[in-house]
């Protein structure tokens, strides 16, 4: 991939409303991020192992959940609760594998930065970091269960 094209999808992506992306080729392995408040778009290239079907395709169906899953949200940013969403379509798991410790658990301590779940899509296992400080107050997903884009996963109380 050329850097015009990785800078035709990184404006896609500020366009689209996605916040994450990861793209995974034989030759490269690409994680574009967005944070909130127009910081600026963060990218990662490193080569890969395993070759997906082309995922540029996919980019724009992605977006389109965005609206029905967004419902709960109002409720949790009516307190001083903070919502961690899934930033993908894909699989929620909580632990790492079948017969490993989950992740968090209500009442645990986060730190921005700290795995909290698993999202598999594609083939491919998707560690979801806090982006920020606090106590889990709950768990809004079952494990092992279908999450959209931008759906809710967990409430923090921040620090």
């Amino acid at each position: 991939m050329e850097t015009k094209d990785i800078q035709k999808l990184i404006d896609f992506i500020s366009q689209s409303g996605l916040d994450e992306v990861n793209i995974e080729t034989s030759e490269l392995k690409l994680a574009i991020k967005r944070y909130s408040n127009a910081a600026p778009v963060a990218v990662q290239a490193q080569p890969a192992y395993v070759a997906p079907a082309p995922v540029v395709a996919a980019l724009a169906p992605v977006a389109a959940p965005a609206t029905p899953a967004a419902a709960p949200a109002p409720a949790a940013e009516a307190s001083n609760l903070i919502t961690i969403k899934s930033p993908m379509i894909g699989t929620f798991y909580r632990s790492p594998g079948p017969d490993k410790a989950n992740f968090v658990e209500v009442g645990d301590e986060v730190s921005t930065g700290k795995v909290v779940c698993i999202i598999e899509a594609m083939k491919l296992f998707n560690e979801i970091e806090s982006e920020v400080s606090g106590k889990i107050v709950k768990v809004l997903v079952e494990n092992a269960t279908p999450v959209e884009f931008d759906q809710p996963l967990f409430l923090v109380e921040p620090n």
